[in-house]
């Protein structure tokens, strides 16, 4: 499939103990900072447009820097910004950088707070005053804040203007900065808050500081900001007196983890990614709930507080199937799901004859589910195998149970990621040769004009990768027939928390089914569906439907198929192919604990898709 943009990725760690703990137990006082690094590291799959790290000196005097921030741009960006980081330590003796009071008094990212981001942009916007950290800075400690997340939101202008109605004037219109600007903004009042109080107690100067940093309640601050947020996130900060905190969205869209012992208190997007770094078991690991936050204050006692009361559960499946890590014990076992639950309409497809069919995967997130596939046709072969033995009503003969028992499921790799397309090749005809053997194939591993080929890919989205290459180069086999199968449903809807599938027209399943109104003269439902949009967004959005949903409804999955093969099918192409999708049913049946289907079903968990999802068809009529 074509490479999908997710969000974000992020990584924290609060560290509960001396850094001259850490450097006599683990030999080294950079514990956290080398934690962050692997957790980042594990979690590269999820960003690789730039990446930035934060981090905090609880202990750095006043007039010294207690606050560090490194960002960087590009694929290679985690190693460029903790490179910059230990070059800071090299003009160091050995002596030196053992000391972890040294450290804490002299050296940059030396201290207990650490927070990492990885970033893909689902918004088109580039350069580094993009990539997260986002840091608001202060002479008071407090209302110091570094802001990083996984997130997009659907409801930003209306967010602005909450924010110019306070008399505020935003740099940028962006849904970080203004989301940095709303929490910097009840961070300020939170921070008054505690100086009143603190005053009432007759304090002053440096006490009333004190008493400020002690008393600071994040739940405050998140709970007077994120009330009004439509859209999917995973919201991480720490601040420049100590407090750490991490809030998932109330309808669960995207991901978090945590895990806490008697040294550290962590946090991830994904839980593969602790187990790996801490060496822990999938069970030592928590779920950070919707609505719900991780926060950690300055003397280091976390805590989970309920900010927002969940609003649904939307836990995005889309994260199981392509996203998230493999690893995941339980991602794992739902991918080779989904894959087992498509052997009936394979068989179908291949009219039954496995004897003459080879298995293959679109390289390299479709292997799991290829698993799952193969055990489904093994189990069905052996099934056979049994019937077989089972009419024969007599004691077999060797050459009849050789006959029966060496049937089996062939498999193969024969698809092969080969290269990938340089940017700078510009030039159109250049590039479209160039993306034609993106893949490679095994060749004679496939007897031609005998064998069908059945090929599973984790999901079919825009389908340019299928037409530019895949079936370009797969064709060369000649095989019988192609069976290109997605381990999910058609996606039929834009997504607009995080994933960068913002439009509509960029979906063969989309095209195709215009096409279909087109060719049988129904241009009425198009011209309705675009006035009913047009009303829609009128509304308040609570009150919206999504009215995409109507053009879909006069053709089935299999008719919609059969016009995706047609327009996909590369010129000069006559090997047969047809298209297996996973059903909704089978989705559910596979990952009943992610419910967050609004790719496939129309579903919105929050009134802002409902209304983007609306606003995109109009977008698309109106530029047809």
């Amino acid at each position: 499939m074509e490479p999908l943009k997710h969000e974000c990725g992020v990584a924290m760690v609060r560290l509960l103990k001396p850094l001259e703990y850490y450097q006599q137990k683990y030999g080294t006082w950079m514990y956290g900072l080398n934690k962050l690094y692997l957790m980042m590291e594990k979690q590269h799959n999820r960003g690789q447009e730039g990446a930035g790290m934060a981090c905090v000196n609880l202990d750095a005097v006043p007039g010294t820097e207690y606050m560090f921030r490194e960002r960087a741009e590009g694929s290679n960006a985690i190693t460029e910004i903790f490179g910059r980081v230990q070059k800071e330590f090299a003009a160091c003796s050995k002596e030196e950088l053992s000391d972890a009071q040294y450290a804490k008094l002299n050296l940059p990212f030396a201290g207990q707070l650490y927070m990492g981001h990885l970033r893909y942009s689902t918004t088109g916007k580039r350069g580094i005053s993009y990539v997260h950290p986002f840091l608001r800075r202060n002479n008071w400690r407090a209302k110091n804040l570094c802001l990083c997340g996984n997130f997009n939101m659907t409801n930003i202008e209306e967010i602005f203007e909450k924010l110019i109605a306070q008399g505020q004037s935003p740099r940028i219109y962006s849904d970080s900065y203004i989301t940095l600007e709303l929490m910097g903004h009840r961070l300020d009042r939170e921070v008054e808050r505690n100086f009143v109080d603190g005053k009432k107690r007759g304090l002053e100067n440096r006490a009333v500081t004190q008493y400020i940093e002690d008393h600071m309640n994040m739940a405050n601050v998140l709970k007077s900001t994120m009330k009004d947020f439509d859209g999917g996130y995973v919201m991480c900060g720490i601040t420049g007196s100590g407090e750490m905190f991490s809030m998932r969205d109330p309808w669960g869209i995207r991901p978090a983890f945590w895990y806490k012992n008697d040294e550290v208190v962590v946090l991830a997007s994904e839980r593969p990614v602790l187990q790996t770094t801490f060496d822990l078991e999938c069970n030592d690991i928590n779920e950070l709930e919707p609505g719900c936050a991780l926060i950690v204050n300055k003397k280091g006692e976390s805590s989970i507080q309920r900010i927002i009361e969940p609003k649904g559960d939307y836990k995005c499946s889309f994260e199981r199937i392509y996203f998230s890590r493999g690893s995941d014990r339980d991602i794992y076992k739902e991918r080779k799901k989904l894959g087992e639950q498509l052997t009936e309409p394979i068989l179908k497809a291949i009219n039954n004859d496995t004897e003459h069919t080879v298995f293959s995967f679109i390289p390299n997130t479709a292997e799991v589910a290829f698993y799952g596939m193969l055990n489904g046709f093994k189990r069905y072969v052996n099934d056979q195998k049994i019937k077989k033995l089972e009419q024969l009503g007599h004691t077999p003969t060797h050459e009849e149970l050789v006959d029966i028992l060496h049937q089996y499921v062939r498999s193969e790799k024969v698809a092969w990621k080969d290269i990938k397309l340089r940017t700078f090749i510009t030039e159109g005809a250049s590039r479209n040769d160039l993306a034609s053997h993106v893949y490679d194939v095994t060749y004679e591993s496939v007897e031609p004009y005998v064998d069908n080929l059945v090929i599973i890919d984790d999901s079919i989205v825009r389908g340019t990768t299928l037409k530019e290459s895949i079936l370009k180069i797969l064709d060369r086999l000649h095989p019988k027939k192609i069976v290109v199968v997605s381990s999910s449903p058609q996606i039929r809807y834009p997504d607009y928390y995080g994933i960068d599938m913002p439009r509509l027209e960029e979906f063969c399943v989309f095209r195709a089914t215009i096409e279909l109104l087109k060719e049988r003269g129904m241009y009425n439902i198009i011209e309705d569906t675009y006035k009913k949009c047009k009303e829609e967004i009128q509304k308040p959005k609570a009150e919206m439907v999504n009215c995409v949903r109507a053009i879909y409804k006069p053709f089935t999955v299999d008719e919609i198929n059969r016009k995706i093969v047609e327009m996909l099918r590369p010129e000069g192409m006559t090997t047969p192919v047809e298209l297996v999708y996973q059903s909704i049913e089978g989705l559910h049946e596979a990952i009943p604990e992610h419910k967050g289907d609004w790719y496939f079903t129309g579903n919105y968990p929050t009134p802002g898709g409902t209304k983007l999802v609306n606003q995109a068809f109009i977008n698309y009529v109106e530029k047809a």
